[in-house]
């Protein structure tokens, strides 16, 4: 066992330093552009080790952002925005939405809110754009029923976390499996497995907190289920378990045909191909974050960054069950400083993947419990973009500021969540694997020695 060198770590703690410094001083912690921190940790990470040659350096990079299972993640992401730019472009979102609403129970306002926040977000793949939809309608539940504002929003964000994990077209589902090299299904039922739990309490505490009181929603609530379907496609193949590539590829092409056949004057073959090209644009971010990552990564591999990390969670834990929960505290922690779970779990998740190899967790496993603990860390953080979103929107016409510190004491489902993950580590943490996990995308492939 390798003690390794905890030196080739300082990358990592320049990025932080950079990003949070920066976020503290601005006083905003997206002020400073991730990527640039990022680079400017790699330039850190260049600068070490003097004894190797800078071209041997490069290469270790190269071999790092040319990872197999890295390029796959970044074409997921791509083709994963072109689904939702599609389904964007002909009102999906809308209809989603107005759908949810539509079979909102109005005794149970609040409760309503999370279960629909949970449909839209799992659809849609993304928490942020989840409450910007329904927050205005949470804020006016707010307002119709006299129920507290910070808790109908932390209902909305507790919901948009539910999908934002779970979602087979989220972002954090995508980093996390190709990461971990399980299939998409496998993460999805186990990570199922360990979230309804908290999903069924939040809904029942919602309900006890807001008594018998119902909401009058003033909004057109019309809808063209045939908008819908995309998202239901893509979710049922995704659990079916067909490759992604052809699960998004499949929602993108019933996205174009769907609208193409609505005879909507307003939506055309041309403006459905500006949607998909804007929901590529949109990943370049994460996609560019991610291939610097992983080649840093690679080099803090090299310079035994990852064995001095894995030397000290032997040293302080045993077993398989003290692995997972540090897997679970390591995204934790680096979500909390990043502000962001997608990039908490590309940073964290090749470290995850050693570890899970070294003590023999099951990449399912290590792969939900990344999604889970970074979509923990993120929900609750009052300067994520989530609960600043939930906490500035505009209401019948007027701006609403509301503080995101308030709404923490009610985001309930993020709290429960957790706990259930780590009731999962304790009482089922331990399980032998019975069988041995797919690469994703079934790619066969051995591993180095």
């Amino acid at each position: 066992m390798k003690k390794g060198n905890f030196w080739a770590l300082l990358p990592i703690g320049v990025f932080l330093v950079l990003f949070l410094g920066g976020g503290i001083i601005a006083g905003d912690m997206y002020a400073v552009p991730t990527l640039l921190c990022f680079l400017l940790a790699l330039v850190a990470a260049m600068l070490q080790n003097r004894k190797m040659p800078m071209g041997e350096k490069l290469g270790i990079f190269a071999k790092g952002v040319g990872e197999k299972n890295i390029i796959i993640m970044v074409l997921i992401f791509l083709c994963a925005g072109a689904f939702t730019g599609a389904v964007g472009s002909i009102g999906g979102v809308d209809s989603t939405v107005n759908f949810g609403l539509s079979v909102l129970p109005p005794e149970f306002a609040v409760a309503g809110l999370f279960i629909i926040g949970c449909f839209i977000s799992t659809s849609m793949g993304t928490s942020v754009g989840t409450i910007t939809a329904l927050a205005p309608i949470g804020y006016g539940i707010s307002v119709a029923t006299g129920f507290s504002a910070p808790l109908c929003l932390a209902a909305v964000v507790s919901g948009a976390m539910f999908g934002d994990n779970l979602s087979m077209v989220s972002d954090t589902t995508i980093a996390a499996v190709t990461t971990q090299g399980c299939k998409m299904k496998d993460k999805f039922k186990q990570n199922f497995f360990i979230v309804l739990p908290a999903a069924v309490i939040a809904i029942v505490v919602f309900i006890v907190l807001t008594p018998g009181q119902a909401a009058d929603i003033s909004r057109d609530m019309s809808y063209n289920f045939w908008k819908i379907v995309p998202y239901l496609f893509v979710l049922v193949s995704a659990i079916a378990g067909l490759n992604v590539f052809l699960v998004l590829a499949g929602g993108t092409l019933s996205a174009i045909v769907i609208g193409l056949c609505l005879g909507d004057p307003t939506i055309t073959f041309w403006s459905i191909l500006s949607g998909i090209g804007s929901g590529m644009v949109s990943m370049y971010d994460i996609s560019l974050i991610s291939l610097v990552v992983a080649g840093i990564v690679e080099i803090i591999k090299a310079n035994g960054g990852i064995d001095a990390i894995i030397y000290a969670i032997r040293k302080c834990v045993k077993g398989k069950k003290g692995a997972q929960a540090g897997i679970a505290l390591l995204v934790t922690l680096v979500d909390i400083f990043t502000a962001n779970n997608t990039v908490a779990i590309v940073i964290s998740g090749p470290i995850a993947k050693d570890i899970a190899t070294e003590f023999g967790v099951d990449p399912k496993t290590s792969a939900s419990l990344l999604d889970i603990f970074a979509s923990f860390a993120q929900g609750i953080i009052p300067y994520g973009a989530q609960l600043l979103a939930a906490g500035s929107f505009v209401y019948d016409g007027l701006a609403v500021q509301v503080s995101p510190v308030s709404m923490m004491p009610y985001l309930i489902y993020p709290y429960v969540m957790a706990l259930c993950a780590l009731l999962f580590i304790v009482f089922f943490g331990g399980r032998s694997k019975k069988n041995k996990q797919e690469p994703v995308n079934n790619i066969k492939e051995t591993e180095e020695a």
